[in-house]
This record gives structure tokens, sequence and C-alpha cells, in this order.
């Protein structure tokens, strides 16, 4: 008898959310809230044009 594989099943129970609905204030941003911004738009921009 073969034993099935949960990897998958165990690895996708810890997956972290998009952070979409993370609040953000940009009047108390600072400039490495700023920069940080600017990253993940560049890396959601490079991920949507991998799709």
């Amino acid at each position: 008898m073969k034993k099935k594989n949960n990897i998958n099943k165990k690895s996708n129970q810890f997956v972290e959310p998009d952070g979409l609905d993370v609040e953000y204030s940009a009047e108390l941003a600072d400039q490495n809230d700023v920069e940080a911004q600017e990253r993940s738009a560049a890396a959601d921009a490079r991920v949507k044009g991998k799709l």
C-alpha cells in the first residue's frame, strides 16, 4: 500500500494572506515605508506580467 503525500496539504495551511487588507496610512509613512510600497508595486507588476 502506498502512503499518500500530504506535503502540499500541510504547507498550504500556513500560507500568509497577500496583505491587501492591511491598513496603511500615507500620512504616517516614513521613507522606508514609501520605498517598501514602491518595491511591492514593482514586484506585483512583475508577477502580473508573468501570468
